[in-house]
């Protein structure tokens, strides 16, 4: 049973389907490996028990009677503690939702309940999503699993750390400015952002409405394709088939390569080599349209986010993390008319970037420029804070400025992600070339 805890989602289901492992005794493994685990709340805010043994019995039902759901019907995930449970607090790492009861499901775990997966509890995140660094002072920071020292990524860093640590067998974040892909690539894992409007926010407690999506973080694109559907209410998509060999990508070399720290480009050099030993063609290429659209973040992002949030925040500023508090009030720096012309020319740069990338199967580059921070030094040093968390999120948020489908695979190098980006709505063939890639970089 302690493999159960290690295998991949879809081998779960199909051990499900086949009469090898009952849902019940699946999903009480994973509540006793939680309960047993010493980090057990760093990563979980709170674990949903009854629900998860009401949950299982049901598949466990449909399964003797032949009559399941889903791929994934009896296994056990874990969600993000800004998806709204019914009865059960839902606080979004945050002192200003303290409490905070929802009284029905998000949307998406309404579809996720209604293709039989089992809820095992919430994980902590960054404070209202806006970090991609993972530390929280102010409820708890999780763990990383390739460094006890460091912070996990966020803003899913629970999400991360349940599957990493064995204690989910996929999570389910939210990705802003990739704050699925970041505790995804630090904590070696498949991490899928998907395109903003794709998958209904109902029920998701909002940080940036225009760039918030759903997405999963999951141990093989397999199981993250499973997850696409089911969010949605659907089958996932067929990945039968995929193969590298005579794919094009485009490997970006604006801003996405700037400032590397050794780690991150040796091994994105290493996965570059395994992908066109492969045969997949791979093409540099120099986009000045990103730039572009990298300077237009803070009006964009920090407008919006102070916009949702700055009747809650300056009732109670003091709940807040400092840090955090700080970035939300950036976007008091910005006019209504500065926010309106911010996305006129993100419009322009995104018609700019789609037409010169037309030509390829993906655009890559590596997941993040640096490694998981150290923790300690984080809260003690303001100037390495912000230049570690501004670095984490630059590459991952090209995908969500240019409004793209974008997938995290690991490298093999422990904490270093390669990324695909592609084009908006496009998350089938986005999984079919992670499917083919992963293979290659296995």
């Amino acid at each position: 049973m302690q493999d159960w805890l290690t295998m991949t989602a879809s081998d779960l289901g199909r051990g499900i389907a086949a009469g090898g492992i009952d849902p019940v005794a699946l999903t009480q493994c994973y509540l006793d490996a939680i309960d047993a685990h010493p980090l057990r709340d760093r990563i979980y805010a709170r674990v949903t028990a009854d629900r998860a043994l009401h949950e299982a019995r049901a598949a466990q039902a449909r399964a003797a009677a032949g009559q399941r759901l889903s791929p994934l019907d009896g296994v056990p995930i874990s969600w993000k503690d800004l998806f709204d449970t019914a009865g059960i607090a839902t606080e979004a790492g945050s002192a200003l939702l303290k409490d905070r009861v929802p009284s029905r499901d998000a949307q998406v775990l309404r579809n996720a309940t209604a293709l039989g997966t089992v809820c095992l509890g919430k994980t902590h995140m960054s404070e209202l999503a806006f970090s991609g660094l993972g530390y929280n002072p102010v409820t708890q920071t999780p763990p990383c699993v390739n460094d006890p020292d460091a912070v996990p990524g966020g803003s899913s860093s629970g999400a991360a750390a349940s599957v990493a640590f064995g204690l989910a067998a996929c999570g389910i974040g939210s990705d802003t400015g990739g704050s699925v892909r970041i505790p995804a690539a630090w904590n070696d894992l498949v991490g899928l952002k998907t395109t903003a409007g794709r998958i209904g926010l109902d029920g998701v407690v909002p940080l940036c409405l225009k760039f918030d999506t759903i997405g999963p973080l999951a141990r093989s694109v397999e199981d993250a394709a499973a997850m696409l559907g089911i969010l949605e209410g659907r089958k996932g998509p067929d990945l039968r088939g995929a193969q590298p060999r005579g794919r094009r990508f485009a490997a970006l070399q604006t801003v996405a390569m700037d400032d590397l720290r050794d780690g991150p480009r040796k091994a994105y050099e290493d996965a570059v080599a395994r992908l066109t030993a492969a045969g997949a063609v791979i093409e540099p290429i120099d986009l000045p349209v990103v730039q572009r659209a990298m300077d237009l973040t803070a009006v964009l992002y920090a407008t919006e986010a102070y916009g949702l949030w700055r009747d809650k925040i300056e009732a109670s500023p003091d709940l807040m993390y400092p840090q955090i508090l700080e970035r939300f009030r950036g976007g008091r720096a910005f006019s209504a008319p500065d926010y309106v012309a911010g996305w006129h020319e993100l419009e322009k740069c995104r018609a700019e970037y789609h037409a010169a990338t037309r030509g390829y199967d993906a655009v890559i580059c590596p997941t993040a420029a640096n490694l998981p921070p150290n923790l300690e030094r984080l809260n003690s040093d303001h100037a390495y804070y912000v230049t570690e968390n501004l670095l984490t999120l630059r590459n991952t948020r090209i995908g969500n400025l240019m409004g793209l489908a974008a997938l995290t695979l690991p490298s093999g190098t422990p904490g270093c992600g390669v990324m695909l980006m592609t084009a908006p709505g496009s998350e089938e063939r986005l999984l079919r070339l992670g499917a083919a890639a992963e293979a290659a970089l296995s």
